[in-house]
């Protein structure tokens, strides 16, 4: 992975515990009554084009000029990392025309998001206590050498897309397929025209339910804490205060132009094009889900683009429903992660002002 820049900020390590107290007894309060007394999640002076995501023990945030990973380390240090900026948008302007745009920013996600993932898993195993290699260990260092972390993550990438095509695409599929043979014949034209919407709600039922396992889940629930961390940070911003953790943390961590959104509108859209669909042959049917994929990607973008440019009754009907899921993918942070979050903002916000859509 190619980095142009590495800073570190310290944190006196005597704070941290009273920050993960203090963090706690934030958490058995009562979350209604936090809300209640946050700001507005639809109310923003302004609207930034920054977005961010969160890694393993980190943030990433990516602004018109730079993009940077902030990471806090096993040591409490926060090191910071401009990641090389090379997005397809910039190379050609066809990735700028709408719809292609969409694509082309879901590909740029993607490649930067693997690469902060990789660091972040990296940086947090630094300091980790050296145990004795086991024969498999020994095995991967000397095929892989220094980028045995990047290998497993290529692996589990892979394993990653053939489980969710599997939970997603052919699973409910093939579930309705069953429903259908214990049917009978006679029943079978009637229930063919509920197959896409039968099929969606189920891949969205699937979805959640393994969201909200992964939540629960140790290091996954931290990842959802600097989710939450993110989009406080980026509330505060749009919001013109200072970017401090007193400030941060009194923000709502559920944001109208959360990529948790993009998805759920991805699988609102894979309905009506099921429609279109008329296989029933789980393999084949899959398949040409798969080749709709960027018809999907195309117009989610343009809606959800939509959505963060304007605030009314109709974009917040859009959005509803990825704010609803985000009270799953984002979790309330400590001010430890609030910190990695300002550092990363801090880092990426132009002087000219020129990631603000809306002023």
């Amino acid at each position: 992975m190619t980095m142009q820049q590495t800073q570190q900020e310290y944190m006196p390590a005597e704070e941290t515990p009273r920050r993960q107290d203090e963090a706690a007894t934030q958490e058995k309060k009562d979350p209604k009554k936090q809300d209640a007394s946050k700001p507005s999640a639809t109310c923003t002076k302004r609207i930034t084009s920054i977005g961010g995501q969160a890694l393993m023990e980190g943030i990433l945030m990516r602004g018109p000029k730079k993009t940077t990973v902030a990471i806090r380390l096993p040591s409490g240090e926060i090191e910071k990392q401009e990641m090389e900026k090379s997005y397809l948008r910039d190379k050609s302007i066809i990735w700028r025309i709408p719809l292609l745009r969409g694509i082309g920013g879901l590909i740029d996600s993607l490649s930067v998001g693997f690469k902060a993932l990789s660091l972040s898993a990296e940086k947090a195993e630094m300091d980790e206590e050296e145990e004795e290699p086991s024969k498999f260990d020994l095995w991967l260092e000397k095929h892989f050498g220094d980028k045995v972390t990047q290998a497993i993550m290529w692996v589990a990438g892979v394993l990653g897309v053939v489980l969710a095509i599997a939970l997603f695409f052919f699973l409910p599929t093939l579930l309705w397929n069953g429903v259908t043979f214990l049917a009978g014949e006679g029943a079978a034209p009637a229930l063919a025209a509920w197959r896409s919407l039968a099929e969606g709600v189920m891949r969205i039922l699937i979805f959640v339910l393994y969201i909200f396992f992964c939540s629960k889940v140790p290091y996954m629930h931290r990842v959802f804490q600097y989710h939450g961390a993110e989009h406080k940070s980026i509330f505060c911003y749009e919001n013109g205060e200072e970017l401090t953790v007193e400030n941060v943390r009194k923000y709502r961590r559920f944001h109208p132009r959360c990529g948790t959104s993009f998805m759920i509108i991805m699988l609102l859209l894979g309905i009506i094009i099921g429609f279109f669909i008329p296989f029933s042959n789980p393999f084949l049917r899959t398949a040409v889900k798969l080749l709709c994929i960027p018809a999907v990607v195309a117009i989610g973008y343009e809606i959800i683009r939509i959505c963060g440019r304007y605030e009314n009754w109709v974009t917040r009907i859009i959005s509803a429903p990825g704010m609803w899921m985000q009270h799953i993918t984002t979790q309330e942070p400590d001010d430890s992660m609030i910190e990695v979050a300002i550092a990363a903002l801090k880092d990426v916000i132009p002087e000219n002002g020129e990631d603000l859509i809306r002023r």
